[in-house]
This record gives C-alpha cells, structure tokens and sequence, in this order.
C-alpha cells in the first residue's frame, strides 16, 4: 500500500467524518420520523453527509502532500479547516433558503472556538493516528 500516499491521505481524513455521518443521518430519520420535527432538514442535510468528509479528506490531502514544506502541525493544520467550512455551510444555508434558528446564530460566537479546539484535538489524535497507521505521517 506504499505507491499511493496521497490516496491513503485522502482515506485517512474522511474516516472519521464518514464514521459520525451514520450517527447524523439516523439522528435526522429519528427526528423525522418519530419526533416529527418539520423544519426543512433535508434540504441543509447533504452538506454534513457530502461535502464535510471530503473536506477532511482533501485537507489532509493537502497537508501530506506539502510534506517537504510543512509549517504547521498536523492539529493546527486541521483546526484551520473550520474557518474554511463555517462560511461555505453558511452559504449553503442561504442558497436553499434554509432559516438558521436565532439560538444557533446567537450561540455561534461562543460555539466556534470550542470547535476549533476539538478540531486541533480530533486532527492531532485520530487523524494523525490514521496517517501513522497507514505510513504516510
């Protein structure tokens, strides 16, 4: 499995993303269908399903694939990744005409740190074993 390190990257970061989207969609199909909970779910859902676990693999991707040059650690770098996401799925919300509620947007300014911080921690510690386990750290 040696020739191929940034496949394996790519593999590396989108495992645990992939792993949580499980948990989010039958989170969603509870809400659904047993709570009935009746806001427009469906139409913000694809982006945790679709485009998060990518992201994760394509920074990771990234970030082996500037190995002779890296100035961040491997948990800096990932905690970066929020600041890149939070404004696309903001934007996704406002494409689909999807009504962020005012407890979310209120609580976002205290929210968002801790998100980075368990970023840095899920990137230095799961990520980083997952690129140790496949040979590419």
């Amino acid at each position: 499995m040696r020739p191929h390190p940034l496949l394996r990257a790519y593999l590396a970061g989108i495992a645990l993303p992939t792993f949580l989207t499980l948990f989010l969609l039958a989170g969603f199909t509870i809400a659904r269908q047993v709570f009935e909970v009746t806001a427009p779910l469906e139409r913000v859902i694809v982006f945790p399903m679709a485009v998060a676990p990518n992201a994760w693999g394509l920074w990771n991707v990234l970030y082996v694939a500037r190995h002779p040059r890296r100035w961040l650690s491997l948990g800096a770098h990932g905690a970066l990744l929020p600041f890149l996401v939070a404004p696309f799925a903001y934007a996704v919300t406002r494409f689909v005409g999807f009504a962020v509620p005012e407890p979310v947007a209120q609580a976002f300014p205290y929210v968002f740190p801790v998100v980075v911080v368990v970023f840095y921690l899920v990137w230095k510690h799961v990520v980083g074993f997952l690129n140790e386990l496949l040979g590419i750290a």
